[in-house]
């Protein structure tokens, strides 16, 4: 088929999402909300799928979104490798990483910029967010004076569970040395995607990170400043003063966020994990594929190739290609 209407390639991939995969030849598989991972000796295979997950759930399949985050987060690895090690060793297809087998630490480093998500809901109910209490009187989407870290545990189903730094380290969930390693290189990791964004357009507002062991050795691992793991605004509709509004453009996936709250107010955001997940438009799923498209030239500099495909069978073959299957 040949278009030249981004709508409509959306479209018509709409029939070809990654919902998943079962290549057991690679390894065993351990799937995520997003990824499915498979680990063979110290090599670990990651297949970033279509899947769009919200409030903790997986919702829906998003056309080309696992192209995206995976070739977006390889963008950035790549660029960030000379400020904290990574885990990447090869990327055979673009929905495709390949990476060293680590021992996943389970805290994710939550690094913020703003008042804003998860942090602005608790604020408003007066809620700390791992044990941090922004300032009385601040505003949605307000800048922070510093940097504020929140980490929290990772879990594999349900809601991640927000935790002081203090607590993490009484439960022993993480040695001392090794947590603040995590922090100081998370930190240095915002910094410098801020610093890039910035020159780009983009206000890179909040993000996590999550870390891996290797031989003793802390790496960053799963994903970096992407669409799913941040959020983006577009620097010229952020107004400091708030004379203009609150409500600055959006890159990331937070209008999926606010159409599921609005559409389905009675579900979301405190969806029972047994709910069956509604129905979700076709409309709302081509203009999320359309706000990735835009972030992923906003943040690498170079447009997006859509291109209608099977995507598991191009997986397969470039894998087997590449002597991994």
């Amino acid at each position: 088929m040949v278009t030249n209407n981004i709508d409509n390639i959306i479209k018509e991939q709409l029939h070809y999402t990654l919902k998943e995969t079962n290549f057991s030849d690679l390894g065993e598989l351990y799937q995520g909300k997003v990824r499915d991972n498979y680990t063979k000796k110290d090599i670990r295979v990651i297949i970033a799928t279509d899947r769009l997950s919200a409030f903790d759930r997986v919702i829906t399949t998003i056309p080309f979104k696992g192209q995206m985050l995976n070739q977006v987060s390889s963008f950035w690895f790549e660029k960030t490798k000379k400020i904290v090690k990574n885990h990447i060793i090869d990327i055979p297809d673009p929905n495709v990483a390949v990476v060293h087998q680590c021992e996943t630490v389970p805290v994710e480093v939550i690094v913020r910029g703003y008042l804003t998500g998860s942090m602005w809901r608790d604020y408003n109910k007066g809620k700390p967010t791992s044990g941090i209490m922004p300032p009385t009187g601040m505003k949605k989407n307000q800048k922070f004076d510093e940097l504020i870290v929140t980490p929290s545990t990772k879990a594999e189903t349900g809601h991640d569970i927000y935790l002081s730094k203090e607590e993490i380290l009484k439960r022993e969930m993480v040695m001392k040395d090794i947590y603040e390693e995590m922090e100081e290189a998370a930190l240095k990791l915002f910094k410098f995607g801020q610093e890039f964004c910035k020159k780009n357009g983009l206000i890179l507002v909040d993000t996590k990170y999550e870390f891996g062991l290797r031989e003793g050795e802390l790496m960053v691992i799963d994903e970096i400043h992407t669409q799913d793991s941040s959020r983006f605004w577009i620097l010229d509709t952020y107004d400091e003063k708030f004379e203009i509004g609150n409500t600055p453009d959006i890159l990331d996936k937070e209008i999926f966020r606010g159409w599921l709250m609005e559409t389905y107010p009675k579900i979301f955001p405190e969806i029972n994990p047994d709910q069956e997940i509604p129905p979700i438009s076709e409309d709302i799923k081509i203009e999320l594929a359309k706000r990735y498209m835009r972030s992923y030239k906003k943040i690498t500099g170079i447009d997006f190739k859509a291109e209608i495909s099977d995507v598991k069978k191009r997986i397969y073959e470039n894998l087997k290609q590449a002597n991994y299957l």
